[in-house]
């Protein structure tokens, strides 16, 4: 995916989805989304910039409708900006020259991305195990197949890899969904809300386990969150409000939202 600045994310076979050595994970420029409502339109993410660096732990809060989520949407290339330009690696994604086609997003999405969300979305018929290597069944990298057992370690759930998600706790199917979304090997992990299913102490659990992932593999993490205290754990902290995003000191912050 090398190429000038007016360059798309191109094919596989063209360029490659592989992110390339930047230091820069993410790079996003004046990144604006607009939806529209009937007649009305909507400007959920307003001309939004920012660098997260490679092994970042960085969360983003703000009240309800003020933008995060089409933002996290956005820099996971779940979605097409309305303006703006995005950068992965150093390498153009998006740009205001064209939008990208639903198979380039699919490819950047399997290459580099792995995603959290609120819901688990585990199988109930299937054990811990087969959960984490469903993506596997679609798409695999060389040699993700071997890392399997190592998730299980170290999100301390191997040894209940043979059980069903019913016979889990609520923390620990969150685990299965972080192992799952780390199969791949993504080179960023994106995380929606990873705790808004679970009570105090699971959530705090959680929260470390994704500071944990940041510090012994460097993967970068973005977590969007309400829990301004779980937020102030993350190394770097930002705050939307009506669609703008300012990045505040996380032990200085006493905003409630």
């Amino acid at each position: 995916m090398e190429g000038g600045k007016g360059q798309a994310a191109g094919s596989n076979k063209e360029r490659g989805l592989k992110m390339t050595d930047n230091r820069i994970s993410i790079d996003a420029r004046n990144l604006t989304k607009v939806y529209s409502r009937g007649n009305e339109e909507v400007l959920s993410v307003n001309d939004v910039s920012l660098q997260i660096n490679k092994g970042d732990f960085v969360s983003i809060i703000g009240p309800s409708g003020s933008g995060k989520t089409t933002l996290i949407n956005l820099l996971g290339c779940l979605d097409n900006p309305t303006s703006g330009e995005l950068y992965l690696g150093g390498r153009p994604i998006f740009d205001t020259s064209r939008r990208l086609s639903e198979r380039e997003l699919t490819g950047i999405r399997r290459e580099v991305f792995g995603y959290i969300f609120q819901n688990f979305y585990l199988i109930p018929t299937l054990t811990v195990m087969e959960n984490i290597m469903l993506p596997l069944t679609f798409y695999r990298k060389a040699g993700s197949e071997n890392e399997v057992d190592k998730l299980l370690k170290l999100l301390g759930i191997d040894h209940r890899k043979n059980h069903l998600p019913g016979q889990i706790s609520g923390g620990e199917m969150q685990r299965v969904a972080i192992a799952r979304a780390m199969v791949n090997m993504p080179e960023i992990l994106m995380a929606d809300e990873p705790t808004g299913n679970l009570d105090t102490k699971r959530s705090a659990e959680i929260v470390q386990v994704l500071k944990d992932l940041s510090r012994r593999t460097g993967l970068t993490i973005i977590m969007v969150t309400h829990n301004v205290k779980l937020a102030e754990q993350a190394g770097r902290l930002f705050q939307m409000r009506d669609g703008r995003i300012d990045e505040i000191d996380p032990q200085q912050n006493t905003d409630p939202d």
